[in-house]
């Protein structure tokens, strides 16, 4: 039995609503995009909803709008992938690492102890699709000693009056988040291993506090996706309508219609398919109630968080990474596809060369060394969990004893 580890969802729904785009004679950014961006909104209960193709070109859009330049600092978790903090160093600021709690997100007390007068943003995580703590972060930053500490230089940053709240959403697309618990911007991946997919693409939800005009920030983004032309492709080549300027220096992130087509028809599914995911994790959940060797990642919590199910990253207890890593060997061999979420940034070469250091981040490293990320997704039927479940099992003895 051959398991893959994350196979896009892909019926003929979705493939009837790309050829509708390729038939249509539009395939760039059109009227799939706008339908996706509103879907998303619905679904989200966003205020405004900019799609991108990236979560990584999104998150340096909204950092170049902050005006984070060289020598501010942005907030990211060490135990995440190397996106976060790329789109910090693309646009010239410095990513001030922290190490993560016990449910793998990024840690509020470490946070709170990072922060400095050059912070202006913080980049929060949510691994595998459960999200962080947002009521803590966003008291937190509206906290009047944090407030105190900030240095607003630009007008954006003036309107705000604190640091801004960024959440790394690429994982959770559907997770439930409780009352007050929105950060000021929340950005999804669209990337083809995500419980949603374009393919490639990203989608940003704006929910910026007053005095912002949200659907005013979002017109303006849009034009900065487009190369700051006041003209998007579609609006030009309506008959008289190829005069156009450009206002500003921008940036090409926009995303086609033939991806976003991909992801629209998925948004329509996506309650059934998040449903099945949630079956698939619980499955899981039975299948090791048995095993006091392992730990379950979080799902839910008594305050109404719940996760989006995209990763099943199991810890197993008292375990090194040498061992770890013979058990996925093991796993192997039974024609399962599993992963690790994720390498900690400060054991990456370029981050080690940047003068990041592991020793400083040791519950990052606690969670690496001991986690096996299984396939969770809703194409996979019962009996190819229990199957999954059994090869884990049979791995952890033979090398464990």
């Amino acid at each position: 039995m051959r398991i893959p580890f994350s196979p896009p969802y892909i019926d003929e729904s979705i493939i009837d609503e790309v050829t509708d785009t390729l038939r249509s004679g539009w395939i760039t950014t059109g009227p799939k995009v706008k339908a996706l961006e509103e879907s998303i909104k619905e679904y989200a209960n966003s205020q405004e909803v900019l799609c991108v193709n990236s979560w990584t070109s999104g998150a340096m859009l909204m950092l170049t709008w902050l005006g984070v330049k060289p020598g501010d600092e942005v907030i990211v978790p060490a135990y995440t992938y190397c996106a976060t903090a790329h789109a910090v160093i693309h646009v010239g600021g410095t990513p001030v690492m922290v190490d993560s709690g016990d449910d793998f997100n990024i840690s509020v007390e470490a946070i709170r102890k990072a922060i400095t007068p050059r912070t202006k943003a913080i980049l929060p995580v949510d691994i595998g699709g459960y999200p962080c703590d947002y009521p803590a972060i966003m008291s937190l930053v509206n906290d009047p000693e944090i407030k105190g500490m900030f240095v607003a230089e630009n007008e954006v940053q003036r309107m705000l009056g604190r640091i801004m709240v960024i959440s790394d959403s690429a994982h959770s697309l559907g997770a439930h988040l409780p009352q007050g618990g929105r950060s000021d911007i929340t950005i999804f991946s669209l990337h083809a291993v995500k419980n949603v997919t374009s393919a490639e693409g990203g989608a940003i939800c704006i929910n910026l506090p007053a005095p912002f005009d949200n659907a005013k920030v979002y017109a303006e983004l849009r034009l900065n996706t487009l190369n700051c032309q006041t003209k998007d492709a579609f609006t030009k080549s309506q008959a008289g309508g190829w005069k156009y300027d450009i206002v500003g220096l921008g940036m090409k992130i926009n995303l086609p219609d033939v991806n976003a087509a991909i992801a629209l028809a998925q948004m329509r599914l996506y309650p059934q398919l998040l449903k099945r995911r949630k079956e698939v994790f619980k499955a899981y959940e039975r299948g090791f109630a048995d095993c006091d060797w392992m730990v379950m990642p979080p799902s839910e919590s008594a305050d109404g968080v719940e996760s989006s199910y995209h990763l099943l990253a199991l810890r197993i207890k008292g375990i090194t990474e040498e061992q770890r890593n013979a058990i996925i060997a093991e796993v192997s061999k039974a024609d399962i596809a599993v992963n690790v979420h994720y390498v900690p940034l400060p054991m990456l070469s370029y981050f080690k060369e940047l003068g990041y250091r592991m020793e400083d981040y040791p519950n990052a490293y606690a969670h690496y060394c001991v986690e096996i990320s299984l396939p969770i997704y809703p194409q996979l039927t019962d009996e190819q969990v229990a199957y999954i479940v059994q090869a884990v099992k049979k791995a952890y003895q033979v090398v464990m004893g």
